[in-house]
């Protein structure tokens, strides 16, 4: 049996990693070979999605970031009650990095960033001090690391010394059901869907939006995500966070997602767009290449500049664009991620 530990889940707050556990759990529930039991935790009673799941009552109730950090130190002081839960699983995977309850049997960490170690001035001391005790722990010590990207890989490699033959690229999938075409005329507006965290470069984009709109004053940008933020600029619509499927009737309508952020460790949103017809402008920073292949218009996500550059072609012949990224999306699924995260776990399984 494999057990699955989503005892830091923290509904609505973890983003990305966030959406690989729901996409993974749906995966695995649907072409899964495997026995599973999910760990849940008391803010997360709903998350196992259809698979057999265990409520933890003894990990702590936590929500803000203060009170995150005190259920992990106090699971990993007293893992013996958690780990109780484990009953009998061979394996264990912690989808969110950290290992609570820390594994006293095979593991599996999956790893979606090492931003802390590569960008570490868009961090506070507290949070590389708390990345460093909890991430490079449970990393360093798990049977095998999945990385959600090539680049990830490289870089665990690069920054943490893991042995290669441990580390295991395992691609993020995207929901073909609710990701596609609308048909019919776009509208004129840019979207970035992403929270107002500083890696995510909005103020860029801000000065690049100025040159377009002084070129065609109607245009808009549409701005999706929460985050704490400020003014922004004439023609930016700032909606802050908004359900799922007005994120994805905004992709369907929109005549480009402009994507410039400076760091990903995979970056599902591009892909996202491309899977409803939706041509994309991309940073060329981090994992987004290896992601979007030739299917966007990469720019340096310094420069307005070129950002400006990329978004004006892509508005200016959107045809090629939106083909591309309907074929590079569709290489890309949850169901894919499962098994070849199933694959992962059948390495570390006891022989029959």
């Amino acid at each position: 049996m494999i057990a699955i530990s989503l005892l830091t889940l923290v509904p609505g707050e973890l983003g990305g990693s966030e959406i690989y556990v729901r996409g993974l759990l749906g995966g695995l529930e649907r072409v899964g070979q495997a026995e599973y039991r999910v760990l849940l935790p008391p803010v997360a009673p709903d998350a196992a999605l259809g698979l057999p799941a265990e409520h933890v009552p003894e990990y702590r109730r936590a929500r803000s970031l203060p009170q995150r950090l005190l259920a992990m130190t106090l699971g990993a002081a007293r893992p013996g009650p958690l780990r109780a839960h484990l009953g009998n699983a061979a394996v264990v995977h912690y989808p969110l990095t950290v290992q609570i309850p820390p594994a006293d049997r095979p593991s599996v960490v999956t790893l979606h960033d090492l931003q802390h170690l590569d960008l570490p001035h868009l961090f506070s001391r507290a949070e590389r001090a708390f990345r460093t005790a909890f991430w490079h722990r449970s990393i360093r010590r798990a049977g095998r690391v999945i990385v959600i990207s090539g680049f990830v890989g490289e870089r665990a490699v690069a920054l943490l010394g893991l042995d290669p033959h441990r580390v295991k690229v395992v691609p993020l999938g995207i929901d073909h059901e609710t990701l596609r075409p609308l048909g019919g005329e776009r509208e004129r507006f840019l979207l970035y869907p992403a929270r107002r965290w500083r890696h995510k470069n909005h103020e860029r984009l801000f000065e690049a939006f100025a040159l377009l709109r002084a070129e065609e004053p109607g245009l808009r940008l549409v701005l999706t995500g929460g985050g704490s933020g400020g003014p922004v600029p004439p023609g930016v619509e700032a909606r802050g966070h908004v359900p799922w499927p007005e994120v994805v009737r905004l992709m369907q309508r929109a005549a480009a997602l402009v994507f410039p952020s400076l760091y990903e460790g995979f970056g599902l949103p591009p892909l996202e767009a491309m899977a409803c017809g939706c041509p994309v402008a991309c940073s060329d920073a981090a994992a987004l290449p290896e992601t979007v292949g030739d299917a966007a218009r990469l720019f340096d996500p310094h420069d307005p500049q070129a950002i400006a550059a990329a978004v004006r072609e892509v508005l200016a012949d959107p045809e090629p664009w939106i083909e591309r990224g309907l074929e590079r999306a569709a290489r890309f699924s949850w169901d894919a991620t499962a098994r070849a995260t199933d694959a992962v776990y059948r390495e570390l399984l006891p022989p029959e």
